[in-house]
């Protein structure tokens, strides 16, 4: 009797063929014609009043209270979104996904959802501003689904793409930070220019960390708890009944150590409704947010459930880099003075450090103030030097705007931007800001 070979060599046609027809199967997956479409950026705006004070046309893709959009804050410069509210509230529409962010599309541009599985977003002309890339990839269906998803399908229901893995500034309930996904958050640059702004929030090893450009202003070190050896796996928005202790619903953040059972929660806000509607928004000013949604206590559906740096919280409105602009100092969550080199003079927008024209020894020098800590000094350690070392280190660097310095600690920072400094009772907390000499 032959004995069958168990060799590698042997089982290699069977391995490719079974291959091949894996591939060939996928490939040959498409969409029904009845499923694919093609909207056009035209027609009337809608009337409503949504974020941003931005006109919008509405695209026949729904699940309530979501729908996608086309939205603009200035002439013809167009973003693929997804907006939440319904027009039963009478409420603001927010905003809480957006595809080509910082790539605008004009009018007439086309959304396609071919055959072939890809969502492609293009200009009239035919140049794509943005697409899924799951062309041939096995996609039989689009859904927006309830929690405000929006996922490309295959046969099976297996999300092949999904919006939730591409957020902007926002995360919805359910929608996560992940290792080997999207670690962060960008804040919007203004209310009227729809790119990234300063402001990014990061899932790290062990934390959550709010950035204003590369300086650290808050961290959540002490929200999870990570094993020294670990690593968090992910961060999840969610909310969840809970009737033990009087309220209606937990909203905050679950996360998940990696390779482990170790995991929990942080409640950040407790409402007495349903607050399954809801999301945590990186605002324009870098702050914090929760919004929830429910539309049948009145017109006024929309309610702030957190705020991470308020008056009646934990961390200041001091502690938010541009809360006095350019410059400022900032006390019991106010801008109450402007620092000048002859001295307190009262805030105002207009406050800010003169321009140095040179970065010559002999073309500058600085001013001192007492008593004040610059936002990056709470939760970045700082440099353990002199104080007259700190000063010649921010000397020989041109974007040196000045330097901050603890006493007790000889700890020492070197700021690029001054922005909101916090007034403090201890005196040898000091800064020394660069002034021309003319």
């Amino acid at each position: 009797m032959t004995k069958l070979s168990s060799s590698p060599s042997a089982t290699m046609p069977f391995l490719s063929v079974f291959l091949f027809l894996l591939f060939s199967f996928v490939a040959q997956a498409s969409v029904p014609r009845n499923a694919t479409f093609k909207y056009v950026n035209e027609g009337e705006f809608g009337p409503y009043i949504v974020e941003y004070d931005g006109n919008y046309r509405v695209l026949p893709i729904s699940s309530s209270p979501f729908q996608l959009s086309f939205y603009n804050t200035t002439p013809n410069a167009f973003t693929l979104a997804l907006r939440m509210a319904t027009t039963r509230s009478e409420s603001l529409f927010r905003w809480v996904w957006e595809a080509n962010r910082g790539n605008p599309v004009r009018e007439n541009a086309t959304l396609v959802f071919g055959a072939d599985g890809n969502l492609v977003l293009a200009n009239a002309d035919g140049r794509v501003a943005w697409q899924t890339n799951t062309a041939n990839k096995g996609v039989v269906g689009l859904k927006l689904l309830s929690n405000g998803n929006l996922v490309l399908h295959d046969s099976k229901g297996n999300f092949v793409w999904q919006s939730f893995d591409y957020p902007t500034d926002t995360l919805l309930v359910g929608q996560s930070l992940r290792k080997g996904g999207a670690t962060k958050l960008v804040s919007r640059a203004s209310e009227r220019d729809n790119v990234g702004g300063s402001y990014s929030l990061v899932m790290e090893s062990k934390r959550l960390a709010l950035y204003y450009k590369r300086v650290l202003y808050f961290s959540s070190s002490d929200w999870f708890f990570v094993p020294e050896s670990n690593y968090l796996e992910y961060v999840k928005i969610y909310a969840s009944p809970d009737t033990d202790e009087g309220y209606a619903y937990d909203i905050g953040l679950a996360y998940q150590v990696a390779n482990s059972s170790s995991s929990g929660n942080r409640i950040l806000a407790r409402p007495k409704y349903n607050s399954t509607l809801s999301f945590l928004r990186l605002g324009i000013d870098g702050n914090l947010r929760f919004y929830t949604y429910y539309d049948k206590v009145d017109w006024r559906a929309w309610e702030v459930t957190y705020t991470l740096f308020d008056r009646d919280s934990d961390e200041s409105e001091c502690q938010l880099p541009e809360r006095c602009g350019e410059l400022g100092i900032c006390e019991d969550n106010q801008c109450v003075a402007c620092p000048l080199p002859n001295g307190l003079v009262g805030w105002s927008k207009n406050c800010k450090a003169k321009k140095l024209t040179s970065c010559g020894a002999n073309d500058f020098g600085y001013y001192k103030i007492k008593g004040v800590d610059h936002f990056m000094s709470k939760f970045t350690n700082g440099n353990s030097v002199s104080e007259n070392a700190c000063g010649k280190k921010c000397s020989v660097d041109c974007k040196c705007l000045g330097y901050f310095y603890h006493g007790e600690s000889s700890k020492c920072w070197i700021a690029y931007d001054l922005n909101t400094l916090t007034k403090v009772s201890n005196s040898t907390h000091v800064g020394y800001i660069k002034v021309p000499n003319h």
